[in-house]
């Protein structure tokens, strides 16, 4: 399957088909260098059979987590880099998660001003959402994603073969960023998390969430509108990731608490549902005043007021300007749940 994305001279394609990452060289343009970013969990052999594949190809590993999504493992790419000998023809393919694409991206839309990036998401939550769209960054001073551009991709390659090897816990990560599209845009995708076979479905719910995304960057690439429907869930869940990453939390886990901050009522209860479903966490039990502290230093955060997302009925949401107090207020109800 092929979902183009038309974003004028910066369109590409996103190819979803098992199998993909065995032939990626008949899909990519790999005849040149080519940088491939990964990390310690992602399984040698995918970035491996990209390499063989390439006619030059570098293998970069780093660490997994979110530490690396630095501007000293930043740094350490763009002087491999330079090392290697990258000119302005070459390419960077990330193959991984989230973590390893955004990184990437970055590294590639800064390196000689701009080469050609590759995107290869081997998770759900790449796959479903982060793979697409742009946004690449690092993070600074323990604030997510503060440092970074608007890159689009050349093409996304996604292989749902990739993805037998995660963890139970990965897949549910990953899940909860669908599950964030479902309930601002698509009833029909909300109710295969429900009353349907979750992880039966897996290829469905990737092409539901993708043709979500796709809709969204192409109506608003650079998030002045529309595509601040894409952060529901994150502006707490940013602020819940920034103590939760001391306890280990993924950002999947976070930004489903964060969901359930900003749900009214009757759709929280039925959120809630389906997060116990996916194994994922409804509260947490970090102290509210350092949530709320995280929150404000989050680039959504101006002018005395912060945008937020909420979703009152499932596949609707409106975009509301609220106050720091009001915010708080949200912030000790997911909280308070676990006392």
């Amino acid at each position: 399957m092929i979902i183009p994305v038309s974003l004028g001279e910066r369109s590409y394609d996103i190819v979803v088909e098992r199998g993909a990452l065995g032939k990626i060289n008949t899909l990519l343009d790999l005849d040149r260098k080519v940088l491939i970013v990964t990390d310690s969990g992602v399984p040698a052999d995918y970035s491996e059979t990209v390499k063989s594949l390439s006619k030059e190809g570098y293998i970069f590993t780093v660490p997994s987590g979110e530490e690396s999504k630095s501007i000293s493992t930043f740094e350490k790419l763009l002087c491999f880099m330079l090392e290697k000998g990258f000119s302005r023809k070459d390419c960077v393919v990330a193959v991984g998660g989230g973590v390893v694409g955004d990184l990437s991206g970055f590294t590639a839309a800064c390196y000689m001003r701009g080469i050609d990036f590759y995107n290869l998401p081997t998770t759900v939550l790449s796959q479903v959402d982060s793979s697409i769209g742009g946004k690449t960054a690092v993070n600074l001073s323990n604030i997510k994603n503060i440092v970074g551009a608007f890159y689009q991709p050349k093409k996304v390659v996604i292989d749902p073969d990739t993805l037998k090897t995660l963890p139970a816990r990965q897949i549910s990560n990953g899940l909860a960023e669908a599950v964030k599209m479902s309930l601002t845009s698509d009833k029909e995708l909300f109710d295969i998390f429900e009353n349907g076979d979750i992880y039966g479905s897996i290829d469905v719910i990737i092409e539901r969430s993708l043709k979500i995304k796709r809709y969204v960057v192409e109506q608003d690439e650079r998030e002045s509108g529309l595509r601040k429907i894409l952060n529901f869930g994150h502006t707490v869940g940013h602020g819940v990731e920034s103590e939760g990453a001391k306890s280990g939390m993924y950002h999947g886990e976070c930004v489903a608490v964060g969901m359930v901050a900003m749900c009214g009522e009757n759709v929280r209860k039925r959120l809630l549902k389906v997060l116990n479903k996916l194994s994922l966490p409804v509260c947490c039990d970090f102290d509210a005043k350092a949530i709320y502290d995280a929150v404000l230093h989050d680039k959504k955060a101006s002018g005395g007021k912060i945008d937020v997302i909420t979703v009152n009925e499932i596949a609707s949401f409106e975009i509301v300007s609220t106050t720091p107090d009001k915010l708080y207020e949200k912030i000790c109800s997911i909280v308070k749940v676990s006392e």
